[in-house]
C-alpha cells in the first residue's frame, strides 16, 4: 500500500471524526479543536458522590534520543503544543516536500516556546543523532524543531492508530526501503491529537498555524 493512500485514509478518517464534532454546534462554541480518537466514559465514586469523566485516547509514553543525543520523553514535552511527523533523511520521495512545510511552521513559532516540532526517522540505523543534527543544519532548522533516533519497533508503534494516527514500516519494494505517511499531527498540552493534516500539501501550511494558535489561545 503506497505511501500517499496510507495518507489519504489517515487524514480522511480523522477529519470525518472531526466533522463529528464541529459541524452541528454553533461557530463561537466550535472555536476550539475537536478531539481526536476513541474516548471512554468513566464513573468514579468520591465521598459518595458520582462523578462522571471522559478518558481521551493520548500519546503513549515514549524514550527517544534526539539530534544533540539528549532524552527525549512525553516529560520533556510537558506543557508543549507539538506538530508530529514521520520521516528519513534518505527519503527520495515526500520528505524533502514535508521537511520545507515543517520548516515553514517551525519558524513561524520559533520564539513561542510553548510550541515544538517533533520528527521522528524511520530509519534509525542510519540517521544517527549525527546524522540527523547535520540534515537539521542544512535544512536551516531552528531549535524548536526536534529530530528523533530509536528503536524502529518502538517508532513504527507510536506512528500508528494507538499513538500518532500515521503510519511507518520498513519495505524493501518502497523507494528508499521505508513506507511512512506524509501526515502531520497536532498534539496538545495533555498529549492528546487536536488534528491530522496532510503535510505533502503547501496549502495545509496556513490552516495548520492558525490552529496551533487557536490552541495557544484557547486550548
Amino acid at each position: 500500500m503506497s505511501t500517499y493512500f496510507r495518507l489519504g485514509i489517515s487524514v480522511t478518517l480523522f477529519s470525518c471524526i472531526a466533522c463529528q464534532f464541529i459541524a452541528c454546534v454553533p461557530s463561537s462554541i466550535s472555536e476550539r479543536l475537536p478531539i481526536l480518537g476513541e474516548s471512554v466514559i468513566t464513573k468514579t465514586d468520591r465521598s459518595g458522590t458520582e462523578v462522571i469523566d471522559t478518558l481521551y485516547h493520548t500519546i503513549p509514553d515514549f524514550t527517544l534520543i534526539d539530534q544533540d543525543s539528549n532524552i527525549v520523553s512525553k516529560n520533556t514535552l510537558k506543557g508543549k503544543i507539538y506538530l508530529a511527523d514521520f520521516f528519513f533523511t534518505r527519503c527520495p520521495t515526500i520528505c524533502p516536500v514535508t521537511s520545507r512545510n515543517l520548516l515553514q511552521i517551525a519558524k513561524h513559532f520559533a520564539n513561542e516556546p510553548r510550541v515544538v516540532i517533533v520528527s521522528h526517522t524511520v530509519d534509525p540505523k542510519y540517521d544517527s543523532p549525527y546524522v540527523l543534527k547535520r540534515y537539521a543544519a542544512e535544512l536551516g532548522a531552528p531549535s524548536n524543531w526536534l529530530f528523533l533516533n530509536g528503536p524502529k519497533a518502538a517508532v513504527y508503534k507510536l506512528a500508528g492508530a494507538g499513538g500518532y494516527f500515521s503510519f511507518a514500516q520498513e519495505d524493501p519494494n518502497a523507494p528508499g526501503g521505508f513506507d511512512h505517511s506524509g501526515a502531520f499531527t497536532l498534539v496538545d498540552t495533555a498529549f492528546r491529537v487536536r488534528a491530522v493534516y496532510d503535510g505533502t500539501k503547501t496549502d495545509s501550511i496556513s490552516k495548520i498555524i492558525a490552529d496551533i494558535q487557536l490552541l495557544l489561545n484557547k486550548g
